[in-house]
């Protein structure tokens, strides 16, 4: 017992180092709408319905915007001349650019993957994940990966991609099991469907960026990773009121040169160590949706058969559209009756502030398992180590499509 306890501890303690390497972006002044602890939601259709139809109807929000100090919704986050507006200059300019590792600017093959070819994959000299699933950073002051939780028996609960405007019946879902995840929120996304990004957090979800326009990172330029990060922080802290420290990349595409510009905004990537390949389904040759049950079984078993007896996963997972969340929910009650604890990140690492505002405070692993405290939202949700049994919920199902499904709807950002 001893020994897991150590293994545990040095791996949380790997993740609160992560934050003591220094930022050097200031990103404590940007604005916000609304006050982080003091959460409310407009009583609209579009926030009550299971009917995709009419929770993806373009509403007029709260959080109208001066289209010319953020980048095109969907396009790269330099575009609309952000890379030469005075504000993302300065934020450029205060960082050494001369200590950046040198790793170079990554191409895409014809067909849009990544090209590999000529990289030495042995030697690995950039810690680039999408080669060789490297997640412990080779050069010095970057914020390392958090790859697992430590916790035996725990199931780190990560969804991608959202807030998806159709999202309603999986956060129900969630909020009555008193279940928390870790959400990967798209910048263009949380300006598509601001309230969405609110009743992430008003439910006590831990929020973290996903990009603003889900690019594969290791292809941009310095400048181009740099604003996709910044400007998804920005709008998260806009709309929510909260400023994350942690991000993932899309499809886990990073080497150091990425992981130590995200470390100059005080950011932390959060990679999984199960991938549900749920997005694929019914788009990739060879994944189908007998192919992402079959995962989730493999995963479940996973709980009962002793691969994580000593220490926890963290899954990969979408709420990309309703076909992704709908895997999650059919499969939830097993996922309940094989592991010990479900839980976001934030609180399976024991990481209390995974915010830059200190006013939310997420609880201990053991303070989340003994249902002593909550998050400072307002919600009054507890964190979720479930273990009840009646989970199963159906979601309104429509066909798979790529990854901008989530934001068709949106389109018509309201701007002043």
């Amino acid at each position: 017992m001893r020994k897991y306890y150590y293994q545990a501890l040095f791996i949380t303690t790997t993740a609160l180092l992560a934050s003591t390497v220094s930022a050097v972006v200031d990103i404590s002044k940007f604005p916000s709408k609304t006050d982080p602890t003091k959460v409310t939601i407009p009583n609209i259709v579009q926030m009550t319905s299971h009917d995709v139809a009419t929770e993806c109807q373009y509403y007029q929000s709260d959080f109208t915007i001066d289209k010319t100090q953020w980048p095109t919704i969907w396009d790269i986050a330099t575009s609309n001349n952000m890379n030469t507006s005075a504000e993302f200059m300065e934020v450029y300019n205060s960082i050494d650019w001369t200590r950046a590792p040198t790793a170079p600017v990554r191409k895409l093959t014809p067909l849009g993957g990544l090209d590999l070819m000529g990289y030495d994959v042995a030697r690995d000299p950039d810690c680039w994940w999408s080669a060789t699933q490297c997640v412990k950073p080779k050069t010095a002051g970057i914020n390392p990966d958090i790859y697992t939780c430590p916790e035996p028996l725990t199931w780190g609960l990560t969804f991608d991609d959202g807030p998806n405007c159709s999202h309603n019946a999986l956060y129900d879902l969630l909020q009555s099991q008193n279940q928390r995840a870790s959400m990967f929120y798209i910048g263009s996304n949380v300006l598509n469907w601001p309230y969405g990004a609110l009743r992430g957090h008003k439910d006590g979800h831990h929020l973290c960026g996903h990009t603003w326009s889900h690019r594969m990172m290791t292809t941009l330029s310095n400048q181009e990773v740099l604003a996709e990060l910044y400007y998804t922080a920005k709008a998260i802290k806009y709309v929510t009121g909260v400023t994350p420290l942690h991000w993932r990349p899309a499809l886990g595409d990073l080497d150091d040169r990425v992981r130590w510009i995200a470390t100059q905004l005080n950011m932390t990537a959060i990679l999984w160590n199960l991938d549900t390949d749920d997005w694929a389904a019914g788009t990739t040759p060879g994944v189908t949706v007998d192919t992402v049950n079959k995962r989730y079984l493999d995963f479940i078993q996973m709980g009962t058969n002793g691969t994580f007896q000593n220490s926890g996963n963290i899954v990969l997972s979408h709420e990309i559209n309703n076909m992704t969340m709908q895997f999650f929910a059919n499969h939830f009650p097993a996922i309940q009756k094989s592991y010990k604890h479900i839980m976001d990140v934030s609180t399976c690492m024991n990481i209390s502030h995974p915010y830059l505002e200190q006013s939310i405070t997420f609880p201990s692993f053991d303070a989340s398992v003994n249902k002593k405290a909550g998050t400072a939202t307002g919600s009054g949700i507890l964190p979720g180590a479930s273990n009840t049994t009646n989970a199963g919920q159906s979601l309104k199902t429509f066909s798979n499509g790529p990854l901008f499904i989530a934001a068709l709807f949106g389109l018509l950002l309201v701007v002043v």
